[in-house]
């Protein structure tokens, strides 16, 4: 199984991405499962300023505090949870970053959790179930947000990853370089919104002045990948 210790991993979540050599992929299981939102929470807490900083640029100046609150309370309530399933601990993370998160990201990434559980409702899952689960979140952000890549937000980020997921395991790679392919589209996917206008969400009312700014949004769906990433290679 993966293990995160508790999230404690210090390397840069948007840093180089990591080589792995092959190996017998190892199934997700339930333990993996909290590692990987334990390594999100401990990123979010780690990044806060960052994300902040970037919507204030562009937004309402509080995605990075609304983000540690969310994922802050998701610990709290996954800690009484006795789980039995993969899906069981990413609803329960769904239905916490909407009831939690302010602004626009706790329903887009509470839906995208939600969807990703109804695929993943299994004790153990493996690399293209993942996959699958992941292409369900992007699909929920999609239909609620109504954005499409270019539009600098969120999917910027996250199709792009999607992409690279799918493209890693049609050439054999295993799970935790799968993840690490996904994470480094999914920054080169965050880096390349800084020069495109906001089409979307409150960025939209600025229009060509939001050229120059990196999309929090994408940013953070970076670091989720990211902390996939690491997790996966703790395998």
């Amino acid at each position: 199984m993966y293990r995160n210790e508790g999230g404690t991993d210090t390397s840069d979540p948007l840093g180089t991405p990591h080589h792995h050599a092959q190996h017998k992929e190892n199934p997700v299981d339930i333990a993996a499962t909290r590692g990987w939102i334990q390594a999100i929470a401990a990123t979010i807490e780690e990044h806060t300023d960052q994300l902040t900083q970037l919507d204030s640029a562009i937004g309402d100046a509080d995605h990075g505090t609304n983000m540690r609150r969310g994922f802050t309370a998701v610990l709290a309530t996954l800690a009484d949870l006795q789980s039995t399933t993969v899906g069981e601990i990413l609803l329960k993370t769904g239905n916490t970053l909407i009831s939690s998160v302010g602004g626009a990201a706790g329903p887009l990434y509470g839906s995208a959790f939600r969807a990703m559980a109804k695929t993943l409702d299994a004790p153990e899952v493996d690399s293209k179930q993942v996959l699958a689960a992941l292409t369900d979140g992007l699909a929920a952000i999609q239909r609620l947000g109504a954005a499409v890549p270019g539009d600098k937000t969120i999917v910027d980020a996250y199709a792009p990853a999607i992409a690279a997921w799918e493209t890693a395991l049609s050439v054999g790679k295993d799970l935790a370089d799968a993840a690490a392919a996904a994470a480094a589209a999914a920054e080169q996917g965050m880096r390349a919104t800084t020069e495109l206008p906001a089409r979307k969400g409150r960025a939209s009312y600025l229009g060509a002045r939001s050229i120059g700014h990196q999309d929090p949004g994408a940013t953070s769906t970076a670091l989720i990948f990211r902390a996939l990433a690491t997790t996966a290679a703790a395998a």
